[in-house]
């Protein structure tokens, strides 16, 4: 297509898109007629034949506008001209001539309708122009009339109304900057009335009016005054926000914290703050410490402000020493407090501000404040345990300052509690444990209280070997918790309770101290010692606890013949311990069975001076246990050396007997004799008790052993009219079961501050000597039991009996009659040491058996000592025995008689065959080889030969050759 208007070109003629370019001479525009668009179209046509004739035209016909056709085909012309070969190259030309303008007048054909539709658009446009000259022209003459009408003058009123509005707003910025001159005034104002963010407030706005303003030259200098303000302020509320780590106020805080919003430095206010909390911690333990040593002191000498604060210390007197350390720890508390408090402020105001966040639409805003909240949360949660850890460590070096072991025991514990709410204060306030403090204060303690235990261990010893074993009077309803030693286990938590005497669980819901002290008042206020204005109301009087029980006692039976004189008293329950009363009726005392001898007291404990001695050291190490648990295992172990000491002390005075186990009646088991060897082996320092002189050598060098204590000379244990000392022993072996008792009572206490992996320590002390105090009894009372009868006698009035008799007898012996009369006067003996000390019916028991158990087997030991004997003395044997039974049974309400059988049994063996009886020997090794050979020569004769006796003779020496 380019190339047929490239040849339309050089042959003169237009394309219409660029005929229809000039406007002017769009109606002069050739439009070729329809009879030559005829002629083109009926010329025949091949479009193949034509495709082929227009393409083989050269190509330079298509080149520039400046290319010269007829010059082109001259200069083509050969030097010879051939007429012929010219017309044919010419017709040529002709035929490439009518093919392009056929061309040509097809594609003027196609483009026809488009031709007439652009043309019909330029006509709409030229009449468009047309309009638009006609309304410019009334445009302008309207403006010249209107140029014509206005005058001067009101030009001029224009004008000098612009010059006026420029001069008002002249006076308003010349105002304005008076206004920022006078603003240092106000901002001095705000400042002394700590309104840091008001003052901070104006400041800016006063800077952004300023930059305003910048254009005028008075400006410059208030722009640098303004900021030396805003310099100032921020000094002065640096110096505010140190104010707030001593007494945190709401109002305030909520100031400086808006103060520094306003200045976009929070997280630098956070870092201030930390920092002007560790300076306050310093400077205030500084400040408490200097106080005391100038004031001790005496004098104004400045030396002691130059010291350093681990120097100070060590000038603090011992006098002072409590005080200085509780004001210590209240000044520190006060600091700590208002960490917290500054803490649940920010609580508070980040959930407000999260709520009110969450309403807003400001993103870049709102994680700008997230940033900043989540900044200030870290710095004051990792404050927490620097804080913490700065407070320890001031404290530790006041505690260093001073030997601790100079104090008294109620000033040591005072301490040790005052620590002991600063610890806990200290775990509340970050969840620490205290490692640093515990560590220090365990040590010292550790020392103290061995040197403490120590001289109370010799005490003890003292107090043992100068007890007299009297009753110690105390009311029926006596409880350790009574004693003031043991207040802390039954006083409730509250502010004015210090942590010594708090009991050792409390519920699970309670307020933390920060709770309780919030809103006023310290938890390291020194409190008044309760001991002055309670009193211990344990002591009886007389064994009564008032003079009424006593007169009650005596007023409904004093004329009743039938009741024996030692039931005349009163009459009290034995389970329940109930003051005597005066509906009981006669038949109830005649039933009681006279081995019941706790009727002639109230049922109070027994126990002695030093029993409660003991009971009190218990509280005292329980309350220091209680206070500083780190170290509750070694206080566990000093106590349970108290326990075994007082045990030791019981079995070496009262049941220390080598004759008792070769009666091979097991009185003392396993059990209690491995715990008293334990006791000698770790706590009993023999040595040191062999060889007096060398006290002090031994002890510096067994410090964990005391000597061996001695029975009071005062003591009479060899009186048969007292028993052998009943009474002392009575009161020594129940003051030791009732000291278990307050041990057992006291186990859960025990095991719950005991760490998990001390347990098993505690577990076996409970086992293996709490609970062996009871068995203490046997081989105590075996000892009365062994001296109060004659057993002696009785064998020789035995021996003197004729058993070989012929005919059955109908009389039993007389020894069976002085063998009760020696149990009618036990009986009275006890009764009469009744009088003096209740004996309690597990006691009275256990006497009763040893004796007849004494009695019986003495009885087995007379009937082995017969030479000859029939069956009619065998008889006679059972005669006396059963008589023997009937008698006993009236005295006592023991049943089943102790030994019955193993008299009866080795009676009956009498009668038993040969082959009945060496099974029989083989069965029964609980009789003596003595008494199964007796039992074999008497026998001999009657039922068993000489063969027989023989045989059952080697039976026995086989039994007997193992006990070798």
């Amino acid at each position: 297509m380019q190339k047929i208007k490239s040849l339309m070109t050089r042959q003169g003629l237009k394309s219409p898109p660029e005929s229809l370019s000039d406007f002017g001479a769009i109606e002069s525009l050739r439009v070729p007629g329809k009879e030559e668009f005829r002629e083109l179209r009926e010329q025949p046509s091949d479009p193949q034949a034509e495709q082929e004739l227009i393409n083989s035209i050269e190509q330079v016909y298509f080149s520039a506008d400046s290319f010269d056709i007829v010059k082109y085909e001259l200069e083509k012309l050969p030097p010879v001209l051939n007429l012929q070969e010219l017309e044919e190259y010419r017709d040529k030309l002709k035929q490439q001539q009518a093919a392009v303008s056929k061309k040509v007048a097809d594609l003027i054909l196609e483009k026809q309708p488009a031709y007439v539709k652009e043309l019909e658009r330029v006509t709409s446009l030229q009449t468009g122009l047309q309009l638009a000259v006609v309304i410019c022209t009334n445009g302008r003459r309207h403006l010249n009339i209107a140029k014509e009408g206005f005058t001067q003058a009101s030009l001029g009123l224009l004008a000098n109304q612009r010059k006026r509005q420029l001069l008002i707003g002249l006076l308003k910025s010349l105002r304005t900057i008076k206004t920022l001159q006078r603003t240092d005034v106000r901002l001095s104002e705000m400042l002394e009335e700590e309104d840091y963010p008001g003052a901070i407030q104006l400041c800016l706005e006063c800077q952004k009016a300023a930059s305003t303003f910048k254009h005028y030259s008075c400006i410059s200098e208030l722009n640098s005054k303004l900021q030396d303000t805003l310099e100032q302020i921020e000094e002065q509320l640096d110096v505010a926000l140190s104010k707030i780590c001593k007494n945190f106020d709401i109002n305030h805080y909520t100031k400086v914290q808006q103060a520094y919003r306003l200045l976009g430095k929070t997280q630098t206010a956070m870092d201030q703050l930390h920092m002007h909390f560790t300076q306050a911690i310093h400077n205030t333990v500084f400040q408490v410490v200097l106080g005391y040593v100038e004031l001790c002191a005496g004098n104004t000498d400045t030396k002691f402000q130059k010291l350093q604060y681990k120097d100070l210390c060590t000038h603090v007197t011992p006098d002072s020493y409590i005080p200085c350390l509780a004001d210590l720890c209240k000044a520190l508390w006060e600091v700590m407090l208002s960490y917290y408090r500054t803490m649940e402020w920010h609580e508070k105001h980040d959930s407000e501000e999260t709520f009110s966040a969450s309403e807003g639409s400001n993103v870049i805003a709102t994680e700008e404040t997230n940033f900043d909240r989540g900044y200030v949360k870290k710095k004051l949660e990792h404050g927490l345990t620097r804080i913490w850890q700065d407070v320890q460590l001031k404290v530790k070096t006041y505690l260093l300052g001073t030997d601790l072991s100079i104090f008294k025991y109620d000033d040591f514990i005072f301490v040790l509690d005052i620590i002991s709410r600063l610890m806990q204060v200290g775990e509340e306030f970050c969840g620490s444990k205290s490692e640093v403090l515990q560590e220090s204060i365990r040590k010292q303690s550790v020392n103290y209280f061995k040197n403490y235990h120590r001289t109370r261990l010799d005490e003890l010893r003292m107090f043992l070997e100068n007890e007299t074993w009297e009753l110690c009077p105390v009311k029926s309803n006596f409880s350790i918790l009574q004693l003031h030693e043991f207040k802390f286990m039954e006083q409730s938590r509250s502010p004015s309770v210090s942590p010594s005497k708090q009991p050792v669980s409390t519920s699970s819901k309670t307020e933390t101290l920060f709770e309780q002290y919030c809103s006023g008042g310290n938890p390291f206020e020194i409190q008044a010692s309760h001991k002055d204005e309670e009193t211990e109301d344990v002591l009886a009087s007389n064994g009564y606890e008032s003079d009424e029980q006593e007169k009650s006692a005596y007023q409904e039976y004093d004329s009743d013949s039938d009741v024996p004189e030692e039931l005349k008293r009163d009459y009290v329950d034995e389970q329940t311990g109930d003051a005597p009363v005066k509906s009981v009726s006669r038949e109830t005392l005649k039933s009681r069975k006279k081995s019941d001898y706790s009727l002639n007291k109230v049922n109070a404990p027994i126990l002695t001076n030093t029993t409660l001695n003991v009971i009190r050291l218990v509280g005292k190490y329980m309350q220091m246990m209680n206070i500083l648990k780190p170290i509750a295992f070694d206080v566990i172990h000093f106590m349970s050396q108290l326990f075994d000491y007082y045990l030791y002390a019981i079995y070496t005075f009262f049941g220390r007997n080598d004759s008792l186990e070769s009666t091979g009646l097991g009185l003392s088991s396993s059990r209690l004799r491995t715990t008293l060897n334990r006791i000698q082996e770790s706590l009993i320092d023999l040595e040191v008790s062999a060889d007096p002189t060398a006290t002090l050598t031994a002890a510096e060098e067994r410090k964990e052993k005391v000597p061996s204590p001695h029975l009071s000379h005062l003591v009479v244990l060899t009186s048969g009219d007292s028993l052998y000392g009943l009474a002392e022993r009575v009161v020594a072996t129940e003051s030791l079961v009732f000291l278990a008792e307050q041990f057992e009572f006291l186990q859960p206490h025990l095991d719950a501050v005991m760490p998990a992996v001390k347990k098993p320590f505690l577990q076996q002390f409970y086992s293996q000597t709490v609970s062996t105090a009871s068995e203490l009894r046997k081989p105590i009372y075996w000892i009365v039991a062994g001296k109060a009868i004659d057993y002696e006698q009785m064998l020789l009035l035995m021996a003197n009996v004729k058993w070989d008799v012929k005919e059955i007898m109908s009389q039993h012996n007389i020894y069976v009659d002085a063998l009760l009369k020696e149990f009618e006067q036990f009986n009275r003996r006890l009764n009469e040491v009744s009088k003096r000390v209740r004996i309690p019916l597990p006691v009275s028991n256990t006497l009763w058996e040893h004796c007849i158990r004494l009695a019986n087997r003495t009885i087995v030991e007379g009937y082995a000592n017969v030479k000859k004997c029939s069956n009619e003395g065998r008889a006679l044997m059972q005669l006396d025995f059963q008589q023997f039974l009937m008698k006993l049974e009236k005295l006592t309400d023991i049943r089943p008689i102790p030994d019955k059988e193993f008299v009866e049994t080795y009676i009956k063996a009498y009668y038993l065959t040969e082959n009945d009886m060496e099974r029989w020997i083989k069965e029964h090794r609980e009789y003596s080889t003595k008494q199964l050979t007796n039992l074999v020569n008497v026998c001999l004769g009657s039922h068993i030969n000489k063969k027989a006796r023989q045989k059952l003779l080697a039976a026995i020496d086989d039994i007997d050759r193992p006990k070798r």
